[in-house]
């Protein structure tokens, strides 16, 4: 995978700080905003980028960059991921995929008529503990309740209680606890169970955007909850009960270290197949083998299953009438 990234921010610096543990991905470009251009030679001088872009169309141009990956916030990734696509590039964009399930469609539409790579970068769906948490759930019997909390209070909430909006709770940037932090829950839960039959979201709204909320999910044999909070914290935890046992994780949904598993009236038997410090290692290493072998069937799964995502956000936002400006 020759790589190209665009954006500066956290997320950036994040995927930065592990990427050279893949060796079969290259760094090839990096593009932000004119006045991130101290910052991008920074990153060139460490991270070994060949270019360095303060125009996202020009890096698009250079024919040695086969991959962008999109790290910008959360409006700005249907326009740039569909400009990449319509440019030839695959695509590896952040989670939320897009502010609306339309948008989602479009880029779908367009990967496919182009055989092009496209695919949501969510961490839990690739990693190694949630993928042998998929094994443990027929042992549980009959599935009962779903639990999920990923509550961390955000830097940005006291800034925002005193009238400064950062796009983390912005309206007009498809903010918000859902799109930000529930969202992984809700990754979680569609990844190991599907598409609910009924989805509400009970929201904290301030100022036009749900700053924490409660989303149920009902399964029609089974309850799901799911609470995302950016204005409050607490112990971060999943739950999955069955009537014959339970898995039990004490840590958030973005970053499934380890998890106990316990059948009824048995000592729990913790299990943990981590095998690299960083939590959003094992994706792009699945990310580097799906662009290099071209298979265009896993895609297709990936896309599946963030369809269905998207579906349980457009009827959350409906529930708790939240409104972005992509909905408008």
């Amino acid at each position: 995978m020759n790589l190209g990234i665009v954006g500066a921010g956290k997320i950036v610096e994040d995927l930065l700080s592990f990427i050279h543990d893949i060796p079969t991905i290259t760094l090839k470009a990096i593009s932000s905003k004119p006045s991130h251009g101290e910052k991008l030679l920074s990153f060139q001088k460490k991270y070994g980028f060949t270019h360095t872009y303060s125009d996202y169309g020009t890096m698009l141009e250079n024919d040695d960059v086969d991959t962008i990956y999109i790290g910008l916030p959360n409006h700005l990734h249907y326009s740039y991921a569909k400009e990449a696509l319509l440019n030839g590039k695959h695509v590896i964009c952040e989670k939320p995929f897009t502010s609306t399930l339309q948008e989602f469609l479009e880029l779908k539409e367009i990967s496919q008529q182009k055989e092009l790579v496209l695919v949501e970068a969510i961490t839990n769906q690739y990693m190694k503990n949630y993928l042998s948490m998929k094994n443990y759930l027929p042992k549980l019997g009959d599935i009962k309740i779903v639990e999920c909390n990923y509550s961390q209070y955000s830097s940005r909430y006291e800034a925002f209680k005193a009238g400064e909006i950062h796009p983390a709770f912005n309206p007009e940037m498809s903010g918000g606890a859902l799109m930000d932090i529930n969202l992984y829950n809700i990754h979680l839960v569609v990844g190991f169970f599907g598409s609910p039959k009924k989805v509400e979201y009970w929201a904290n709204i301030e100022r036009e955007i749900d700053t924490s909320g409660i989303l149920l999910m009902d399964y029609g044999n089974f309850k799901c909850v799911c609470i995302g909070s950016k204005d409050s914290t607490a112990p971060n935890a999943m739950n999955i009960q069955g009537n014959k046992g339970y898995i039990h994780m004490a840590n958030s949904a973005n970053n499934i270290q380890c998890f106990d598993y316990s059948l009824n009236k048995q000592a729990p038997i913790q299990v943990d197949l981590s095998d690299h410090w960083h939590r959003m290692y094992d994706e792009f290493v699945e990310f580097e083998r799906i662009i290099k072998e071209r298979d265009l069937e896993k895609v297709t799964n990936m896309l599946e299953h963030s369809e269905k995502v998207m579906n349980v956000l457009e009827q959350a936002k409906r529930s708790a009438n939240l409104v972005f400006s992509s909905n408008k």
